[in-house]
């Protein structure tokens, strides 16, 4: 129980800025290392700012009483005259109403106001989510604007979005999000070793923003596939890891589940608590035993390591798309994932492997 007050003593330092800066890097570190020691934190900082709005609403109502209490009723009924006596009246017998009633409209148009500067700030995201049904507002799409410096044939025109893809058999299909190849005339990936292949999509499903890719050349394949398909349920807190291309080298990130849910309750995806950048859409979100549970499609705008990823089970009818007897090795197929048990250092260097840069070019 004191460790617990402790805990929240040092967390509320934490928040209001107290710490030195080295208590503050062991802190971070702490969080890192401890996923219950971040949920608290955020939690916190949740009932922190939920104060501060209730504060400043109280305030707000304050002040509009005190000015309220300052209207000279007999004044502006002197100046008013005898004919308007009927508007002093009704003020009379209703200023109570009429004060919630101007309150309100006062509330209204500063929330608007507020409304419309977030709309500013993510425009260009408002327009995405008008196409992409299951993606909010508030969110925006991992999907990176990137020009290409290659001189390989699938350079020749610069790259227009970039995102990241992975290998679902061996012979060459790769799901991605949907977003990230939607507005794209002709598509590449390339492997964590730096080859380039061009692809076909196979399959597109806009609703649950998922894309299927069949790399072209008929001599590309892979090993077997190292990981697995998980369709059942993932539990609270479990540690979970994804590759991602947000840079030209592909970069790992870790967390771990923090949501069975996305944004606002979305069902279709999990939300984890992981840091991505632009170009981390379409990555897949394994758990700790190398099983594959979702595909990193989308972020909070304004909360760092709020990450959404569509979950596993939705991958099913998209799997079922891919003609059988061409198949090799298909995900859902592994029954068991080859990197069960291993350490985690040699389950990162054996799934990187099948990791692929997305480019698309118009």
């Amino acid at each position: 129980m004191r460790n617990e007050i402790e805990l929240e003593g040092i967390i509320e330092d934490y928040l209001g800025g107290k710490l030195s800066e080295a208590e503050a890097a062991a802190f971070e570190q702490l969080r890192l290392n401890d996923p219950t020691v971040d949920h608290k934190v955020v939690t916190h900082k949740v009932f922190l700012d939920s104060l501060k709005d209730y504060a400043s609403n109280l305030d707000l109502k304050n002040k509009m009483d005190h000015a309220h209490d300052q209207i000279d009723v007999d004044a502006l009924s002197r100046k008013l005259g005898p004919h308007p006596s009927f508007i002093v009246n009704l003020w009379r017998k209703n200023k109570s109403a009429i004060a919630v009633a101007a309150s309100f409209i006062l509330l209204t148009v500063v929330t608007i106001y507020s409304i419309q500067q977030t709309t500013e700030q993510t425009g260009s995201y408002k327009q995405m989510s008008a196409e992409l049904n299951r993606l909010k507002s508030s969110t925006n799409t991992l999907i990176r604007d990137v020009k290409s410096s290659q001189t390989s044939k699938a350079a020749v025109k610069p790259v227009k979005f970039g995102g990241t893809g992975f290998a679902i058999s061996s012979n060459g299909y790769i799901l991605t999000s949907y977003h990230v190849v939607e507005k794209s005339d002709s598509v590449y990936v390339q492997s964590s070793k730096g080859d380039l292949y061009k692809v076909d999509i196979t399959y597109k499903d806009p609703i649950n923003d998922i894309a299927i890719l069949k790399i072209i050349d008929k001599d590309f394949s892979l090993g077997t596939l190292p990981y697995s398909l998980k369709k059942g349920k993932v539990g609270m807190g479990e540690s979970v890891y994804t590759f991602g291309y947000p840079k030209d080298d592909i970069v790992l990130g870790k967390g771990y589940l923090s949501s069975q849910t996305g944004f606002n309750g979305d069902t279709l995806a999990y939300q984890v608590s992981l840091n991505v950048n632009p170009g981390n859409s379409g990555g897949p979100l394994l758990d700790n035993n190398g099983n594959v549970i979702g595909i990193i499609n989308a972020k909070e705008s304004y909360t760092d390591g709020a990450t959404f990823a569509v979950k596993a089970k939705f991958l099913q009818e998209a799997l079922s798309s891919i003609p059988q007897d061409s198949v090799v090795g298909k995900i859902s197929s592994v029954r068991k994932s080859q990197l069960y048990k291993l350490e985690p250092s040699k389950q990162f260097s054996k799934v990187q492997e099948y990791v692929f840069m997305v480019k698309g070019y118009n």
